[in-house]
């Protein structure tokens, strides 16, 4: 029994560090899907597609890693595999098998359905994030983030996917400027790149897109997938950005207020002044 409480214990840690190396691998200017495939892929060691593994391989951050991913899985894998079988050889009898059979297939069941909750996703990310922020200096960004100008904005990749909810969508439908989120420019699944599109261009699966916004916005946005709840989303994103707009607004004015000559810091009469 032990045995395979190890193998459930090793398989949770396995899913935990494919999922810090994805947020530490979007720190670097991957977008979420990429950094997600790729975090998998070294772990597991299944190889890489061509042109992302040279995204990889030539930034130094990315590549140390995936190096670290790679040896952690060929450890977390051995691991797994001897667990099994030290879990199956050492039963007498069928009833015991059985036992352990069930104990394994009910981990691994509650396992995938964490692994691909969107709420243990969007709220596990978010810690990550935080504790890389708090504790970490990813310094090495690409220069698709060296437009991070100020507090939680910046500019970043998005590769749009088929049940995306900006797929098939014209620029101007989407409103993203409703959500605080520039599109700066569309890399096409051919290679073709637009620079500044017009509301007229059309979002299709495989693009590209580099946006500029706030980073909390545009991680909703790599999340949101097509469908009713998608637009839903996009409606809380645009209040939320109103109410953002008018805070900065706010703040803006206290500045202004608060510089030397201005109408804010005219003295009263009768002051002495």
């Amino acid at each position: 029994m032990l045995s395979i409480v190890s193998l459930l214990v090793i398989l949770t840690l396995s899913i935990l560090v494919t999922r810090i190396a994805t947020v530490a691998l979007t720190q670097t200017g991957l977008s979420r899907e990429s950094a997600r495939f790729q975090a998998r892929s070294a772990f597991t060691g299944v190889g890489f597609t061509t042109s992302e593994s040279e995204e990889v391989v030539n930034h130094p951050v990315r590549r140390r890693i995936l190096l670290l991913l790679m040896l952690l899985g060929n450890v977390g894998i051995v691991s797994a595999m001897s667990s099994l079988i030290l879990g199956f050889l050492r039963t007498g009898d069928s009833g015991s098998m059985f036992w352990r059979m069930a104990l394994l297939l009910a981990g691994i069941a509650l396992l995938w359905v964490v692994a691909v909750s969107p709420w243990v996703d969007s709220h596990l990310s978010r810690l990550i994030g935080w504790a890389f922020s708090r504790y970490t200096r990813m310094e090495a960004r690409d220069l698709s983030r060296l437009l991070d100008l100020s507090g939680e904005y910046g500019v970043t990749e998005l590769q749009v996917q088929p049940a995306d909810w900006l797929a098939e969508r014209h620029l101007k439908e989407a409103k993203l400027r409703d959500e605080g989120v520039l599109v700066l420019g569309i890399l096409r699944k051919k290679g073709a790149y637009l620079g500044a599109p017009n509301g007229e261009t059309v979002v299709h699966p495989g693009d590209t897109l580099i946006l500029y916004g706030r980073s909390p916005a545009l991680d909703r946005l790599d999340r949101r997938r097509k469908g009713a709840e998608g637009d839903r989303e996009h409606e809380e994103a645009s209040r939320e950005q109103e109410g953002v707009e008018a805070s900065e607004r706010i703040r803006e004015a206290e500045t202004d207020a608060g510089s030397p000559g201005s109408p804010g810091r005219t003295p009263a009469r009768g002051d002495g002044s």
